[in-house]
């Protein structure tokens, strides 16, 4: 798996200050797309060296967001990222409708949902797309590793208003 940059960004994912991932090789190329350039398998080999480099030499962020990427590879760098910091959130945004392969005992928030232009982006309350929280030990259950996480829609805090619908 490869990346093209990186961003520190407040919006990406609510209440975080993230070190942004753009991963490369989308294989979704939604009509749209904001970044087209990732479609191309192009950049940096995203290894654990290279993911200690991203984190060290960023410091005061509180998430880690994968923008896209493979759901097995995706899976191996948050557990890394969850046993040497433990302190860090992960993140993803997945453009498919499914999570069944995503690790939720090493992810804290998920966007799924491909792009769809005339439903607009997260910001706009005619989404298709949906952000999840991932809260653990809740009263409702994914299971999913013998863990147990809530997904919880805050996709509303993306809205002007903030309100939910």
């Amino acid at each position: 798996m490869k990346y093209t940059d990186t961003q520190i960004t407040f919006s990406e994912f609510p209440d975080e200050i993230s070190l942004c991932i753009n991963i490369s090789n989308c294989p979704w190329h939604c009509p749209g797309c904001h970044s087209p350039e990732l479609w191309k398998d192009v950049g940096t080999e995203l290894t654990f060296d290279e993911l200690n480099k991203l984190i060290d030499s960023n410091k005061g962020i509180t998430l880690v967001g994968f923008m896209g990427g493979k759901e097995e590879e995706i899976n191996k760098l948050s557990r890394f990222i969850k046993d040497k910091y433990p302190e860090l959130k992960v993140g993803v945004y997945s453009g498919g409708y499914s999570v069944v392969h995503f690790d939720f005992e090493v992810l804290d928030y998920i966007k799924i949902g491909p792009y769809m232009e005339e439903y607009g982006p997260l910001n706009n309350p005619n989404t298709n797309q949906k952000m999840f929280k991932l809260v653990p030990n809740s009263s409702k259950y994914i299971k999913n590793k013998n863990r147990f996480k809530e997904m919880v829609d805050i996709t509303y805090k993306f809205w002007k208003h903030g309100g939910e619908n």
